[in-house]
């Protein structure tokens, strides 16, 4: 059995989501998707000159791992531009914060995507070993989540 992909942390979601050649054939000519962490790992490398060290450090994956997410990208922004295709920025494994999450019932700890946890206004987020809907930061500080997160340690970075 495979192991399940590890979320990679991104810094920027980008407001423009699809690139489109100024002169194209036809309205259905083929584009390429780019993943959000495939963006994100052009723009550490590319855009702001960090060293592959750091990139990977950055969007806390291994080194090689995001060297295969820079080369998928690098080759579908290639691909674009050299014979003229879209780019539609969508989808991935990503996630803007990683949280450590505990339960005030139980108290089991598990980390969890930042967007997950929005969930928590709702009432629907729930402790996965006792189902209750009681969680805090799993952090030393032991705040309550309010707003879908610890003022501390769950807010996005931007």
């Amino acid at each position: 059995m495979a192991r399940p992909v590890k979320w990679r942390k991104i810094e920027n979601v980008p407001t423009v989501s699809r690139f489109v050649p100024a002169k194209r054939a036809s309205a259905e000519d083929a584009e390429n998707t780019l993943k959000l962490e495939e963006l994100e790992a052009v723009r550490l490398k590319d855009l702001e000159g960090l060293e592959q060290e750091d990139c990977a450090g950055r969007m806390e994956i291994s080194r090689a791992t995001y060297q295969r997410i820079l080369l998928s990208a690098r080759g579908k922004i290639a691909d674009s531009l050299v014979n003229g295709k879209a780019i539609c920025i969508n989808g991935g494994y990503f996630t803007q914060n990683i949280c450590l999450i505990r339960c005030v019932r139980c108290g089991y700890q598990w980390m969890e995507r930042f967007e997950k946890l929005n969930a928590v206004e709702t009432g629907a987020y729930r402790c996965p070993n006792c189902g209750s809907g009681d969680i805090a930061c799993g952090h030393s500080c032991g705040e309550q989540f309010g707003r879908g997160h610890c003022r501390r340690h769950g807010r996005m970075n931007r």
